[in-house]
């Protein structure tokens, strides 16, 4: 018996020292690994380091030696800042139609689009995966091609020059009925069947039993759309015509005249329109990782 023991101890002994010396050996490549994902990290950070250096420095500095990561206290200032937030530019008007646009664009396409995606996912229909597949289409076709049907429709609405005009075409959101219904595709229908054997009604299904569920993914599609609609242009361009409805970014494309561009503001406006999506994106970063995971491996 006390060999038996004796061996016992000798086979765990020779596999502890066999992973300890595996362990070992993966410590190189953790490295590595590690050291590439550092140097990625500040190839992509140095861009934002330089527009946030630049911010600082005067107009005439910008414009003879472009984006300048160098830093010379003596030269630089909050004069640009100054200026932005003072002199001839609504800067703040901008900032805030884009939060409000921002905001009631999200949340109307996360509304309907879960509604859309439940439908798709726990029922059956006739004609379901035809609409299924047209909603894939719709994701392929570049929003250039539809631009000019959907101005034209607009403008028939009488819509132009006002913010209805600009969420309305895209309250429904393909890619995001997409990745909701791929999300929902791993809940079981029990859930539901269990719900309307206690006595819920379809709504109340879905507002007390399904939305809690997709809380990731409402966080993940929340970001993602936020940052499409706070920095969209082109659209917003077509539709608004009264300067006082403008939105961020058509407020600092204003910047650049036939006349001369004004760098040292559009950095400033740049970075400052950074943040928003920066803080937002730190505050759930949680939440998105979750959501992006789990959207990815149901269904």
């Amino acid at each position: 018996m006390q060999s038996n023991m004796s061996l016992n101890s000798r086979k765990g002994a020779k596999k502890n020292t066999q992973n300890i010396a595996g362990q070992g050996k993966n410590i190189p490549t953790k490295v590595m690994i590690f050291a590439l994902f550092a140097v990625i990290a500040v190839i992509l950070v140095i861009p934002f380091y330089t527009l946030f250096i630049s911010t600082f420095k005067d107009g005439a500095i910008v414009v003879a030696n472009g984006m300048d990561a160098s830093i010379n206290i003596a030269k630089m200032s909050l004069k640009n800042y100054t200026i932005l937030f003072t002199e001839k530019n609504s800067f703040f008007t901008w900032f805030f139609n884009s939060l409000f646009l921002t905001i009631g664009q999200v949340a109307l396409q996360l509304f309907i689009s879960a509604f859309v995606a439940y439908g798709f996912a726990m029922y059956d229909f006739k004609g379901k995966n035809f609409l299924f597949i047209c909603v894939l289409f719709v994701m392929m076709v570049p929003f250039e091609i539809l631009m000019l049907p959907l101005y034209s429709q607009v403008s028939t609405m009488h819509l132009t020059n006002s913010y209805a005009g600009i969420i309305l075409p895209d309250i429904a959101k393909a890619g995001t009925i997409f990745f909701f219904r791929q999300y929902l595709a791993g809940i079981p229908k029990d859930l539901v069947e269990a719900g309307r054997i206690d006595g819920a009604s379809e709504y109340g299904i879905f507002f007390r039993l399904i939305l809690p569920i997709m809380k990731p993914s409402f966080a993940a599609m929340a970001i993602l759309n936020a940052m499409g609609s706070w920095n969209n242009l082109l659209w917003p361009m077509l539709v608004l015509k009264d300067a006082s409805k403008f939105t961020l970014p058509i407020g600092l494309n204003t910047l650049m005249t036939p006349y001369g561009n004004n760098f040292n503001l559009l950095f400033v406006g740049s970075f400052l329109s950074i943040l928003p999506i920066f803080v937002l994106f730190m505050c759930f970063q949680k939440y998105f990782v979750d959501g992006m995971t789990a959207g990815a491996v149901k269904g």
